[in-house]
C-alpha cells in the first residue's frame, strides 16, 4: 500500500483528466447493470405483451446506449492514459534528477546499463500499473457492484447462489498475483543486467573488435537473456492462469444458478423473462470480476518495478550541501590540505596528506600508478567527502561551501574526454552556459582548436558524433581545453591530461594547457614528467601517502623514489 500511495500522488496534478474518465468510466460499467436489468421487462413487452413500439425502438436504442458507451470507453481510456503518461513523465524526470545529483561513488556500486534499465523499463512498467488500477476500480468494480445489485433485486436466494464462489477467487488471486511481482521485480533486474552488457558492449566496441571478443559478449549477452525470458515465462505462466483458474470456479457458481433458477421456473416461482435477467446479470459480474484480477494483477508487476524504482529516488546522497554555506570570491585561489585521509569502502585511500597550493602555483602529482593522486583531486574538488583532516579553498572549508560556488570556481580536464553528441560549440558552451559565439571562438582560439574546427564542414555548428569519435586524441582534449577556458575558473586540475596523445599532438595540448594554466592556481596529475618539470611544487605519493615534496632539482637530489621514477623514464637523473 505504501508504494500503492506514492503512485496515485503522481497522479494528483492531473486530477481533472482523472475526474473526467472516472465519470466515463462509471457510466461504462454502470450501462451494464442497467442492460441486464432492462432485460425481464424488455422480454415481457416484446414477447408476452407484444407490444409493437417498443420491438420498433429497441434496435436504435441499442445502437444509442452502444454508441454512448464506446463514447464512456475512449474518453476513460484516453484521458486515464494520458494522465498516466503525464505521471509517469514526472517520475522520469524526477529519477534522472535524483540519478545526476547524487555521489560520484553512487555511480561506482551502481551499474550504467542497470540505472538506465530502471529509467525506461520499470517506469514503462509503472505507466502499465497506474491507468490499470484506476480504471479497473472506477469502471469495473462499479459495474461489479451494480451488477450485484439487479441479481440481489431479481433473486436474493440466487445472488447468494453466484456470488458464493467469489471469495474462493480470493487466495488464488493473491497467490498469483504475489508471484506475479516477485517475478516481475526479477525479471527487471535482469533486463539491468543484459542492459549493462549491451551498453559496456557498444561504448566500448573498438575493445571488443581490438581483442576479437563479439562471440565473447554475444555469450554474455545471450546468457543474460535467457535469464530474463526465464523470469519472463514465469511472470507470463502465473499472468496467463489467472483467467482459467477464474473461469474454473466461477463456473460452479454458474452450474448452481442455473440448475437452482431452472428448477424455479419449471415449478412456476420464477418466470422465463425474470431468470434471463438474473443470468444476463450474473453473466455480466463475471467480466467485471476478471478485469479486477487482471488489474491487480497489473497493480503487482507494476508496485514491483515501483519499488525498484523508489529504491533511486529515496537514495540518500553521502554529500550533503550547505544552503547556507558561503560562495567563493575570485580571489579564493589558495588551497590547503591538512591531515586529509580518506577511507573507501573500509579501505583506507588517502593517508595524513597535508599541502598547500599558494595562489598561481603549479603543483604536480606524481608517483606509482594506485598511489592516489586523483582519488586526491577528486576531494579536492568534493567529488567524495573526506574521512578525517580538513580542505581550505581560501580561508573556507570545502563543506561549508556551496556546491554550485565550489564546482564554478574549478575547471577539470581529465585523461578520459567526455564529449556529448552535439555540436562543436555547445560542447565547449557547456563551459559557460550563456556564453556568446565570440567567447567560445576566443577559448577555442587559446585551446589551439580553431584552425581544425574551421575545416569541419558546417564549422562550430558540426555534430562530433558520439562522445567526439569523429574526432582525433589531440582534437577532443583541445575541446575539453577549450571548454575550461570558457569556464574560466581560477583553480584548475589536469588528471593526465596529455597520457593518452602521441608526440605531436602533446606538444599542441601542450600549449593549450599553457594558456589555460595561466594565472590559475593548478593541479596536475602526470604519468609523463618531462610536463611538470617546471612546477612550484612536485608531490609524490605513494600508496595514498606522501613521501616526498620539493622542486625537481632538489627531488633529484634527494635520490629518493621521484629520482627513481625520473631515471626510468629518461635514462638518467
Amino acid at each position: 500500500m505504501p508504494v500503492f500511495k506514492r503512485l496515485l500522488l503522481y497522479m494528483k496534478p492531473y486530477w481533472w483528466r482523472i475526474l473526467i474518465a472516472i465519470l466515463a468510466s462509471s457510466a461504462y460499467g454502470g450501462l451494464d447493470a442497467a442492460f441486464a436489468y432492462m432485460v425481464e421487462p424488455l422480454l415481457k413487452k416484446i414477447f408476452v405483451t407484444k407490444d409493437v413500439l417498443i420491438f420498433s425502438i429497441l434496435p436504435f436504442a441499442i445502437i444509442l446506449i452502444f454508441v454512448f458507451r464506446a463514447t464512456c470507453r475512449y474518453l476513460n481510456d484516453y484521458f486515464m492514459r494520458t494522465a498516466a503518461q503525464l505521471a509517469v513523465q514526472d517520475v522520469r524526470n524526477e529519477i534522472f534528477r535524483k540519478n545526476v545529483f547524487l555521489d560520484l561513488s553512487f555511480f561506482h556500486r551502481n551499474q550504467t546499463g542497470s540505472l538506465m534499465s530502471r529509467i525506461l523499463n520499470d517506469v514503462a512498467m509503472m505507466q502499465d500499473g497506474i491507468g490499470g488500477i484506476i480504471t479497473g476500480v472506477f469502471r469495473d468494480l462499479i459495474g461489479l457492484v451494480t451488477l450485484l445489485g439487479v441479481i440481489f433485486y431479481r433473486d436474493w436466494q440466487l445472488a447468494l447462489i453466484s456470488i458464493l464462489v467469489i471469495p474462493l477467487t480470493i487466495y488464488p488471486a493473491n497467490l498469483l498475483g504475489t508471484r506475479i511481482k516477485r517475478n516481475a521485480r526479477k525479471g527487471q533486474e535482469e533486463a539491468g543486467t543484459f542492459a549493462s552488457i549491451l551498453q559496456e558492449a557498444l561504448s566500448g566496441i573498438k575493445v571488443v573488435k581490438a581483442f576479437s571478443l563479439e562471440q565473447v559478449m554475444t555469450d554474455q549477452f545471450t546468457r543474460a537473456n535467457l535469464k530474463y525470458y526465464q523470469f519472463t515465462r514465469k511472470l507470463i505462466k502465473y499472468n496467463s492462469l489467472s483467467s482459467p483458474v477464474m473461469e474454473v470456479i466461477t463456473s460452479l457458481g454458474i452450474a448452481a444458478v442455473i440448475f437452482y433458477g431452472g428448477s424455479k421456473v419449471m415449478a412456476n416461482k420464477m418466470s422465463a423473462p425474470e431468470f434471463f435477467s438474473f443470468i444476463t446479470a450474473m453473466a455480466l459480474v463475471y467480466s467485471p470480476l476478471k478485469k479486477l484480477i487482471a488489474a491487480y494483477n497489473d497493480a503487482q508487476r507494476s508496485i514491483g518495478a515501483s519499488e525498484r524504482v523508489f529504491e533511486i529516488i529515496d537514495a540518500v546522497p553521502e554529500i550533503v550541501d550547505n544552503p547556507l554555506g558561503h560562495t567563493l570570491s575570485r580571489d579564493d585561489n589558495r588551497v590547503e590540505l591538512k591531515h586529509v585521509s580518506f577511507k573507501y569502502q573500509e579501505e583506507n585511500v588517502i593517508n595524513d596528506v597535508s599541502l598547500v597550493a599558494e595562489k598561481g602555483e603549479m603543483v604536480a602529482l606524481v608517483g606509482p600508478s594506485g598511489g592516489g593522486k586523483t582519488t586526491l583531486v577528486s576531494l579536492i574538488a568534493r567529488f567524495y567527502d573526506i574521512s578525517d583532516g580538513q580542505i581550505l579553498i581560501g580561508t573556507h572549508d570545502i563543506r561549508d561551501i556551496t556546491k554550485t560556488s565550489l564546482m564554478s570556481h574549478i575547471g577539470l580536464v581529465d585523461q578520459e574526454t567526455i564529449l556529448f553528441h552535439d555540436s562543436i560549440a555547445n560542447n565547449i558552451r557547456y563551459g559557460k552556459q550563456d556564453a556568446t559565439e565570440d567567447e567560445i571562438v576566443r577559448a577555442a582560439q587559446a585551446a589551439f582548436a580553431h584552425d581544425f574546427i574551421m575545416e569541419m564542414p558546417d564549422g562550430y555548428e558540426t555534430s562530433i558524433g558520439d562522445r567526439g569519435v569523429r574526432l582525433s586524441g589531440g582534437q577532443r582534449q583541445r575541446l575539453c581545453i577549450a571548454r575550461a577556458l570558457l569556464k574560466n575558473a581560477p583553480i584548475l586540475i589536469l588528471d593526465e591530461a596529455t597520457s593518452a596523445l602521441d608526440t605531436e599532438s602533446e606538444q599542441m595540448v601542450q600549449k593549450a594547457l599553457d594558456n589555460l594554466m595561466a594565472n590559475r592556481t593548478t593541479f596536475v596529475i602526470a604519468h609523463r614528467l618531462s610536463t611538470v618539470l617546471h612546477a612550484d611544487k612536485i608531490i609524490v605519493l605513494e600508496n595514498g601517502a606522501i613521501v616526498e615534496s620539493g622542486t625537481h632539482q632538489g627531488l633529484i637530489q634527494n635520490n629518493g623514489l621521484y629520482s627513481r621514477l625520473c631515471s626510468t623514464q629518461f635514462g638518467n637523473g
